[in-house]
């Protein structure tokens, strides 16, 4: 079975993307009351169809309704539970808002709100009472609300035209699509206007100014058009989406649906424009301009290509959408998509063909007009006098006729062959070699030098192989059939075979095509910065059209060249005059297009998901192919989320800092509320004590506060140093040099700077007569020596030992601290490195004194990895002598060099 017929098999089957979205949806209904103004009665029919649904079924609810004092509407709330509105505190003053929270927890099967523009106070879950509804949707509850359609955003600076006043309050237009009901209020604008004369909309005074601005005669004509028009087209994308779920076929002619096909030919921007002014002319109503490709022909010439895509940027400028449909019949093709679409209006063009093209090639215009059922055709005629398009002959008369004199030759090598083989054969079957040939011919160069060749070798088959031979006369009346079927066999195959060969050529480009976006896609999608992704998507665009390609980033207000290829070209002032054009406008500009075509090069947006991410330049033959500018549009819209996927990396990168230096302001700011200020308090009260009794202290207790201010002041100085250390870890300032280094010097030295807080502990120190030198820094690596002796001395009792070892394996040298603390739980062990992790133990000076700001061990591994060696935490080797485990273990391993090297 043949594509065609299975698409035309399964008409009438319902939509499959239709039928998914109504089976998953779980959203309760929204029904709008749309007016064209305040005051034509949207709440009071809301409220009147309100009562009758209570009366039907119950389970009403009136979340929030605005009567404006309307005694008439007032009177339709009897019977009707009205829910209490939540008070908000804004600038003094107490608003009431609509409450939903209430409204989701009592759930009612339908829920009126009023005014669906509305803008929420500050301090709602939501700016706006659309985004209230959606959230009720969401949850199964079914709504009716009221809308103006001056509220509509698309249709903001209309009606600003129109009536001088910009609204303020809007929704999207997309909230209004997805409705599910849409019942019109409509009334006259003498009928409105006498309304507000007797008080029913605005009290006298307001009234009468409304009716002289806002509710003019002509403002409220214009609204009510407006306000039909977007109900009907409303209703008419309804009526669509019904069609596909309950696959009926279309068109139904509800509403006008315009498809104008256009071709590589010199019509295309003429029908084009007759598709603009048939629109206009039916109210607006939308279009598509549709080109269809079919595998089974040659690809036209890159003038006529050119000629096509310059149709569909025109398309594109005045308003239509554009679409590519694939399929060997065209008629086909062109009459499911209509059907499949709802189209009412085709339109296509009709060219004058003159001598044995008129013959042989049957016109779109009648086959469509034949097969079509229910659609109006609308025929354009090509003018007599009309522009030819130019084209390049010469290329594709080389190709087309080359390959029929190679089907000519093949033939004739047949005729040789046939010869040779008659000669020494009786009674063969030289019609097969004929075959064969036909075959040949179809499959190296496609359908019609295989017809071409299908015909040479009937006509020669008859002329050397029939009786009589060397003559057209066919003798015996049997080889009348058998040259009749040859003939016709030889053009079906022939036929079929070039068809599928360039089938085949047509799904392989196509396949490439797709193997070199997906390729793209991949590289791009691992690019982690924006300069990258610019490099990635110019190599990909220029390797895609066989051009040079630029591609601009934004820096600051202007944009930039950040990536070119083959290379980045210097570009004139007029070209970048056309980039910043597009960069600004988000419209193409230079070479080949409306604005500034004197430019050199051709400039596209890179159009993200949220805003343009860059600007794309181009030589202008790099797009004159149709195919090879879709490939590059593709490209142009992956590389354009890759940028922007990039930037959102960065900007997350850069959130996470941000966050990491908010915790760590914080950790210091809680710090610095206790560590630095317990040392100040110290140091404070101990000075004050000496000025104001000095004269009658004891010398004892003098001393006594002596040494308490210089060991407070000595740990304060320590806080500081630690803080201004991971500093320069946390901001990458840390500068390390590489010197030979004798670790055991380094521990000596370390041991002497924390000698006068050991009190009664012990140091024990363990190293071997020879050690081998390493490569690092000795101010960093004695300072992270001190860190963790002193973190020994804060956890471990007065009397105890400490003891430092040194040693090495056969490729590092190992330096070891173990004191006789209470020692790391196994939990912790991981964990003990962190920044402000602490031990909550009390020291030898007594209570919270000895407790450290946290940052000694992070520090120490920092400055430890800086020299490229390792650190880590553990229990000792050996428990307590009453078995219970205690004491910690931190072990430094720097790696041995086998030479002495350059210091760093």
């Amino acid at each position: 079975m043949t594509a065609d017929e299975t698409r035309f098999r399964e008409q009438g089957r319902p939509d499959p993307d239709a039928l998914l979205a109504q089976a998953g949806r779980k959203r309760g209904r929204l029904k709008i009351f749309l007016g064209m103004a305040p005051g034509v009665g949207k709440t009071y029919e809301m409220l009147s169809q309100g009562r009758r649904a209570q009366a039907e079924h119950g389970e009403v609810l009136v979340g929030v309704v605005e009567t404006h004092g309307r005694r008439e509407t007032e009177a339709l709330l009897d019977g009707l539970e009205v829910m209490a509105r939540r008070p908000i505190e804004h600038r003094g003053r107490t608003l009431l808002e609509f409450d939903l929270d209430a409204a989701l927890a009592v759930k009612p099967r339908l829920l009126l709100v009023d005014e669906y523009a509305h803008s929420n106070a500050p301090g709602s879950r939501h700016p706006k009472r659309w985004q209230d509804v959606e959230e009720l949707l969401e949850s199964g509850i079914d709504i009716w609300t009221t809308l103006n359609v001056q509220h509509l955003e698309s249709l903001v600076d209309v009606v600003w035209k129109i009536t001088g006043v910009r609204q303020r309050e809007t929704v999207p237009d997309s909230v209004l699509s997805r409705a599910d009901e849409i019942e019109l209020i409509d009334i006259t604008p003498t009928e409105l206007r006498q309304r507000m004369a007797e008080g029913k909309v605005y009290l006298p005074e307001t009234a009468r100014l409304a009716a002289d601005n806002f509710f003019k005669p002509e403002n409220l004509t214009a609204l009510r058009e407006l306000a039909l028009r977007r109900a009907a087209q409303t209703v008419d994308d309804q009526l669509s989406q019904a069609m596909k779920r309950a696959g009926v076929e279309g068109p139904w002619a509800a509403g006008e649906r315009i498809l104008v096909l256009i071709g590589p030919d010199a019509m295309a921007s003429s029908l084009v424009r007759a598709g603009r002014r048939l629109s206009d002319m039916m109210m607006d109503a939308p279009w598509t301009v549709a080109h269809v490709e079919r595998p089974n022909r040659v690809e036209p010439d890159s003038a006529r290509g050119r000629s096509l895509s310059e149709a569909l940027k025109l398309a594109e400028q005045l308003g239509a959408a554009n679409v590519v449909l694939t399929g060997d019949d065209l008629v086909a093709t062109v009459l499911d998509y209509a059907r499949r679409n709802n189209v009412t209006q085709i339109v296509v063009g009709k060219s004058h063909r003159r001598g044995w093209r008129a013959w042989f090639h049957r016109s779109l215009a009648p086959a469509l007009l034949e097969a079509q059922n229910g659609a109006a055709l609308h025929i354009i005629t090509e003018s007599a006098s009309g522009p030819a398009v130019p084209s390049s002959p010469v290329p594709k008369r080389a190709l087309q006729w080359g390959g029929h004199l190679a089907s000519a030759a093949l033939v004739g090598g047949t005729i040789l062959i046939g010869e040779m083989i008659q000669n020494r054969v009786e009674n063969a079957n030289l019609a097969m070699l004929f075959m064969v040939s036909v075959l040949i011919s179809g499959l190296a160069f496609g359908l019609w030098p295989a017809v071409t060749a299908a015909a040479f070798a009937a006509v020669a088959y008859n002329f050397f192989f029939l009786e009589p031979l060397l003559s057209f006369w066919i003798g015996h009346p049997a080889d009348v059939l058998t040259f009749l079927v040859f003939f016709a066999v030889a053009m079906t195959t022939g036929g079929l075979t070039g068809r599928v060969r360039d089938q085949a050529r047509a799904t392989a480009r196509r396949a490439s095509a797709i193997s070199a976006l997906l390729a793209a896609s991949r590289r791009l999608s691992g690019a982690a910065r924006k300069e990258d992704a610019a490099t990635i998507l110019a190599e990909q665009l220029s390797a895609a059209t066989s051009g040079k390609v630029v591609v601009f980033l934004p820096h600051g207000e202007e944009i930039a060249a950040a990536a070119g290829a083959p290379a980045l070209e210097a570009l004139s002032t007029a070209d970048m005059t056309a980039a910043r054009w597009t960069w600004t406008r988000g419209e193409p500009a230079g070479a080949g297009t409306g604005t500034l075509p004197n430019a050199a090069w051709t400039f596209r947006a890179l159009q993200g998901v949220r805003s343009r991410s860059g600007v794309v330049g181009f030589e202008p033959q790099a797009l004159l192919d149709a195919e090879n500018e879709r490939f590059a549009l593709a490209l142009l819209d992956q590389g354009a989320i890759a940028l922007e996927r990039a930037e959102l990396a960065a900007a997350a990168v850069d959130a996470e800092a941000l966050r990491r230096s908010d915790r760590l302001r914080s950790a210091l700011l809680n710090s610095v509320s206790h560590d630095l200020r317990t040392p100040l308090a110290t140091v404070l009260g101990s000075a004050t004590t000496l000025i104001d009794f000095g004269k009658t202290v004891e010398p004892a207790v003098r001393d006594d506060l002596m040494l308490s201010i210089r060991e407070e002041a000595e740990r304060l100085n320590r806080y500081v140093g630690d803080l201004l250390d991971m500093s320069r870890l946390e901001g990458g300032a840390l500068v390390t040099r590489r010197d030979w280094t004798d670790v055991r010097d380094v521990i000596a030295a370390a041991i002497e700077r924390v000698s006068r807080r050991l009190g009664h502990r012990r140091v024990q120190r363990d190293f071997p007569a020879a050690l081998s030198a390493v490569r690092a820094d000795p101010g960093l690596l004695e300072q992270a020596l001190v860190n963790i002796l002193e973190n020994a001395i804060t956890y471990s009792e007065d009397g105890s030992l400490i003891e430092t070892a040194a040693y090495e394996d056969r490729g590092n040298v190992v330096i070891s601290i173990e004191d006789e603390g209470r020692g790391i739980p196994t939990a912790e062990l991981e964990r003990v490195f962190e920044k402000f992790r602490r031990l909550e133990e009390s020291t030898d000076r007594g209570g919270e004194r000895g407790k450290g700001a946290g940052l000694g061990l992070a520090i120490s591994k920092g400055f430890v990895e800086a020299m490229g060696g390792r650190i880590a935490a553990a229990s000792p080797i050996q428990d307590r002598p009453d078995g219970t485990p205690g004491g910690t273990r931190i072990l430094i391993s720097l790696r041995k060099d086998s030479a002495p090297g350059a210091t760093t």
